[in-house]
């Protein structure tokens, strides 16, 4: 059976203020849907979108959430639909290799035929029946052989220096059109090998989403990391036990970390034993992962300046800004702003350059406890 995985387990550092140890950017009220059409239909989390997007895919009742244990009642909070089952709440962020096996070890224990995307909580994805229909192909490839494992390639726009890219090899035998063999992985390029990877016209942006056998993921787990198949498969047989969160909170802790591209999908990129496929997802697909990235959820003026929904600003002589404020009452100011991201909280303001947004995560890193 089809089952499906958000991740929402991340920090969010590179969104604050706004996204803050306790209330991390999945969990935070701003997203405006409505804004490219001059509406404000009311603020959603990027959660509230990713768990949308599952509707007509996969049944209610096998959807589920991996995330930081505390923040579980907050999710069921706002999504009352997923119930404490499931819930995978994690007692340590462990990354991503980690979060994927305990939903496979999850998913297996209740059906060995489990089939399960793996989503994350920060894209933003249009259209929808684009989506479902490379999804529901991803689906098909990995149940019609386990042995593959699936990958979903965004078409690139701009020679992106911050995403993973895929390497296309050709068609996959007897699969649809949008299928297509992986040759190989590649982590972040430097700009002058983006802009040949776009110039090719066969590399696709790692999408971060995948869809594989549950057994064959634990299988290959047990070959490349030996030492958390081990502990997975410790939790999963206590799953359903009434030995379930003692053990969960004594091993998973101690799982070696590492993301689930450099655990799994780059080892098994030379193992003849599984195949790599691809799947086409052309869509509008938007990382929500930085401040540029989430000011391209916002209607832009004439001068590219954009300005979130309930805030209060002036601005005169400004280009290509954005900006934000969760203050009610509170005026942002600015003048002669170019290229600025102007974020203000009731405890905090942040004001940088846009082209340093990535390295917001080691101004984060020095601040008090308090305001992290």
């Amino acid at each position: 059976m089809r089952y499906a995985m958000i991740m929402a387990g991340g920090a969010g550092t590179r969104m604050w203020p706004m996204s803050r140890a306790g209330t991390p950017k999945q969990l935070t009220p701003f997203i405006y849907r409505n804004s490219g059409a001059g509406g404000t239909a009311g603020a959603v989390t990027l959660l509230d979108v990713a768990a949308e997007r599952l509707d007509g895919l996969v049944p209610p009742e096998r959807r589920f959430i991996c995330t930081g244990e505390r923040f579980r009642d907050q999710i069921r909070d706002r999504l009352p639909a997923f119930s404490d089952e499931r819930i995978l709440g994690e007692p340590a962020a462990r990354d991503t290799v980690n979060a994927v096996a305990f939903a496979a070890a999850v998913f297996e224990k209740a059906d060995p035929d489990a089939v399960f995307a793996v989503l994350t909580a920060d894209h933003i994805i249009t259209p929808q029946d684009v989506f479902a229909r490379a999804m529901d192909e991803g689906f098909g490839l990995a149940e019609s052989d386990p042995s593959r494992l699936v990958t979903f390639g965004i078409k690139p726009t701009f020679p992106a220096t911050g995403y993973g890219y895929v390497e296309e090899a050709g068609p996959v035998d007897g699969a649809g059109e949008l299928a297509f063999r992986v040759a190989k992985f590649v982590e972040k390029p430097e700009h002058a090998v983006a802009e040949k990877y776009l110039a090719a016209g066969n590399f696709h942006w790692n999408s971060g989403m995948f869809v594989f056998h549950a057994g064959t993921f634990l299988k290959l787990l047990e070959k490349f990391m030996p030492e958390n198949a081990k502990g997975l498969r410790e939790i999963q047989h206590a799953w359903g036990t009434p030995e379930q969160a003692s053990v969960l909170e004594r091993v998973y802790p101690s799982l070696p970390k590492k993301s689930v591209d450099y655990g799994v999908m780059e080892p098994a990129s030379t193992d003849d034993s599984v195949s790599i496929c691809g799947v086409r997802m052309d869509v509008n697909w938007l990382d929500v992962g930085s401040w540029p990235s989430y000011g391209e959820t916002l209607d832009a003026d004439a001068r590219g300046n954009r300005v979130a929904p309930g805030t209060k600003a002036v601005m005169t002589g400004c280009s290509n800004t954005v900006a934000v404020s969760s203050a009610p009452g509170h005026t942002l100011a600015l003048l002669g702003c170019e290229d600025l991201i102007v974020v203000h909280t009731p405890d905090a303001t942040l004001v940088m350059p846009a082209k340093r947004a990535q390295d917001l995560k080691t101004l984060h890193g020095q601040l008090p406890d308090g305001l992290r």
